[in-house]
């Protein structure tokens, strides 16, 4: 699902510039699928797809494949929506560095809600 991320998130001038002051990597775990995903100054730079052998990553935001298909889906249920919902129902967990996470949650929200938008923007145009 995350293979279409950088264009996605660089595409969008808005994202990138709310993301301007986040440097980093970071792990989105859809157990048993992971991936990093390295962004520098609000660009996605690349997302590697793991397994991974002793990843390097400031924050992980870890859920299991079902849910993060619900939260993916153009207009997921309540409580599938937002990464923050999925976390208070104990369907996600973040951990590692959480500093980083919180200071640009807007802009880590909006990387992973672009999969759903480029799905709603598909299905408006078939």
């Amino acid at each position: 699902m995350l293979e279409q991320l950088a264009d996605l998130v660089n595409g969008d001038a808005a994202l990138v510039r709310r993301g301007r002051h986040f440097t980093g990597a970071f792990l989105v775990e859809a157990r048993p699928r992971g991936w990093l995903v390295h962004v520098l100054r609000g660009r996605i730079e690349r997302v590697e797809e793991g397994p991974f052998v002793m990843p390097s990553w400031r924050f992980a935001l870890r859920a299991d494949e079902a849910s993060w298909q619900r939260f993916w889906r153009p207009r997921p249920a309540p409580g599938d929506h937002d990464l923050l919902a999925l976390v208070r129902r104990g369907l996600m967990k973040f951990e590692g560095d959480l500093q980083p996470l919180m200071a640009n949650l807007l802009y880590i929200k909006g990387v992973l809600e672009a999969p759903r938008a480029a799905q709603m923007e598909r299905g408006a145009t078939s």
